[in-house]
């Protein structure tokens, strides 16, 4: 069970999108929050000027995570399945593997994605540094590499296979194989 399917639990007890999107804010839920005293909460804004709805700016970041994560699990949804329409379609697969991967580590394993194009590592799990590497369909190896250099302390390897089924499986940097090479590599089963 994932850190993030309270969000669903609630969603389906009737919480509205903006009780979901607090709680996805704030990473637990509101059956687990501590009551806070109206009173302090007032003290605390007390200085603070009032906006009205027209004048919020929205965050140029989430710290990388995503503004909603059912609003991010959706379009994961919708991108998975054009993904497979467009196979059907044409017998080629739409190459968006990449990003499809760091969308599921997002979802499944928490990734908070770093800016776009940054260099060593895709983000953090836990707070340590993590590089995802997708294998896509045509693809018929289990195996990654992964630049050594890359500042990176955990690989993430995400495996999507001919039926847009997702598996994936967090690897420590010490766990992986690569002798003195360019490269280490990374294998999605047992070696």
């Amino acid at each position: 069970m994932s850190d993030w399917d309270f969000l669903y639990e609630m969603h389906d007890r009737g919480y509205s999108a903006d009780e979901i999107a607090n709680a996805a804010g704030a990473g637990v839920a509101p059956w687990e929050w501590e009551h806070i005293d109206r009173e302090w909460v007032d003290a605390q804004l007390e200085d603070q000027p009032e906006e009205d709805a027209h004048s919020v700016e929205p965050a140029r970041s989430r710290e990388g995570f995503p503004f909603s994560v059912l609003e991010q699990t959706e379009i994961f949804q919708d991108l998975v399945d054009c993904a497979a329409r467009h196979f059907e379609n044409t017998g080629r697969y739409l190459q968006v593997w990449g990003e499809l991967g760091e969308i599921y580590a997002e979802i499944k394993f928490g990734l908070r994605r770093h800016a776009t194009h940054a260099p060593g590592s895709d983000g953090t799990i836990g707070g340590k540094l993590v590089e995802v590497k997708t294998i896509s369909p045509e693809k018929t190896s289990d195996r990654v590499l992964v630049k050594r250099q890359g500042n990176f302390e955990q690989l993430l390897i995400v495996r999507i296979d001919q039926d847009f089924q997702f598996q994936g499986k967090l690897i420590d940097r010490s766990e992986l194989k690569g002798g003195a090479g360019k490269f280490l590599q990374g294998r999605l089963k047992g070696d």
